[in-house]
């Protein structure tokens, strides 16, 4: 707190004052819904912490231009829009009206950041702030979801505690930018699915319709992929029953009844048919791939379905992979080397993770799976830079943390039943000696 105040005098009790509030709703329902009150506790204030350090590093040394500078478009947008709502903006100047419009990519966030203005005033250190909070509460939800998949809560930590202080998650949540909002959306929506199946609740389609409609109005593709899981996690269910079939279709009509009503599906559709086709994914793409030093494939056209999958491998490799070591161009792709490497050598354990939720737990961790592999699918296909692609992995690697850490688990408890099944034969080994011994005392 005090570091927030010396790193800004004038924003900074504003900022602090975001913290509390946000932290206290959060923390208080993260406690209410589970019995491990004190580790979702103190995995939520130690993630917050690690965001809070790196969000006043960028503030004091002003690196948002360096490390996100998205943060200050949003700065700016946001302004334009509180002050129109304050009648203090020309309604006919044209970038008020781009800034007001509910068409085109991340509008959502656009208006996120005018609340907060409206709210705290225009302090990007507070809407930063609140932004780690919110990146911070991802970290309680990866527990809840990997408990609703695999029913293990020592796997649920590891996933927690690889999300909390993993770097790339870090980076992206702790600045004023839209993925760490779009992350905690994704596992919100995933994991109030997977509750849902279980036992219907209205608080919970209520909770589902509004991420969806937080997930299209930051990312209206990724919205499309979500929506798709979630149809096909309740066709397949985890429950058989006339029962349980009658009230997942009745909850699919509510939600698209509910999504049609508030006009969610109405403006994804528009925005789908101005950005969703190929020839415009190949225009962004093409532009990417250009524009900066980490541009990639920029001779490769995505503009039909052919050239799309002969693009694939190599942004499979890309957007799971890069940057690599022996293509390290500046001083930014340097910093995340360690990470690489990190995240390379959890690539096996990854693969152990999915054969055994393939294997053992495939209803429950449907709507995960499907969408991780859609939207990896995706970005393989229209990314075409590498900053971008490591920025956005971190909506795949969210998902792709809860197959590692239970396959973490997994091998914990295969050494623990081995190093039990030793302890119980040196145990019977003894006993026969000490019986043996007793027989020969006796025959003496």
């Amino acid at each position: 707190m005090i570091a927030m105040v010396a790193a800004d005098p004038q924003e900074g009790p504003v900022a602090i004052a975001t913290i509390f509030v946000m932290s206290a709703v959060f923390i208080y329902l993260f406690r209410r819904f589970t019995d491990e009150k004190e580790f979702v506790t103190y995995i939520y204030l130690a993630a917050l912490a690690a965001r809070m350090v790196f969000g006043i590093i960028i503030h004091t040394y002003e690196l948002r231009d360096f490390v996100g500078p998205d943060s200050m478009a949003y700065g700016i947008i946001g302004s334009k829009i509180v002050d129109f709502w304050l009648g203090l903006g020309d309604p006919t100047d044209p970038e008020v009206t781009r800034a007001l419009s509910l068409r085109g990519p991340g509008w959502g966030m656009n208006y996120f950041v005018g609340f907060i203005y409206l709210v705290a005033g225009k302090s990007i250190f507070a809407a930063q702030s609140l932004c780690a909070t919110i990146g911070a509460a991802t970290v309680p939800m990866v527990y809840y979801c990997s408990n609703e998949i695999f029913h293990n809560r020592r796997s649920a930590k590891f996933a927690a505690f690889g999300v909390a202080f993993f770097p790339a998650f870090i980076i992206w949540s702790s600045q004023l930018l839209k993925d760490g909002l779009i992350v905690f959306l994704l596992v919100l929506a995933m994991t109030i699915v997977l509750q849902i199946q279980k036992q219907f609740s209205i608080t919970g389609v209520i909770l589902l319709i509004l991420s969806l409609s937080g997930i299209m109005s930051l990312r209206f593709y990724i919205f499309y992929m979500v929506a798709t899981a979630v149809i096909g996690s309740f066709i397949v269910g985890l429950k058989t029953s006339t029962k349980a079939i009658i009230q997942r279709t009745l909850i699919l009509l509510v939600i698209g009844l509910a999504m049609t009503y508030l006009g969610v599906i109405r403006i994804a559709s528009i925005d789908f048919e101005t950005y969703g086709s190929l020839e415009r994914i190949q225009v962004s793409r093409a532009d990417m791939a250009t524009s900066g030093e980490s541009g990639y494939g920029a001779n490769e056209n995505v503009s039909t379905v052919g050239g799309a999958l002969a693009a694939l491998p190599t942004g499979f490799s890309i957007i799971m992979f890069a940057p690599f070591p022996w293509e390290l161009k500046n001083f930014r792709q340097s910093l995340t080397l360690p990470e690489i490497i990190l995240w390379w050598s959890m690539i096996p354990l990854l693969i152990y993770g999915l054969w055994f939720a393939i294997r053992q737990r495939l209803r429950a961790s449907f709507p995960v799976l499907i969408f991780t592999l859609m939207l990896t699918i995706s970005y393989s296909i229209f990314q075409g830079n590498l900053g971008a692609a490591y920025r956005q992995r971190t909506q795949i690697q969210v998902f792709l943390f809860i197959f590692i850490a239970v396959a973490i688990g997994l091998i914990l408890e295969k050494i623990e039943d081995k190093r039990t099944l030793e302890i119980d034969r040196q145990k019977t080994i003894a006993r026969k000696l000490r019986a043996r011994f007793h027989e020969q005392q006796k025959a003496i």
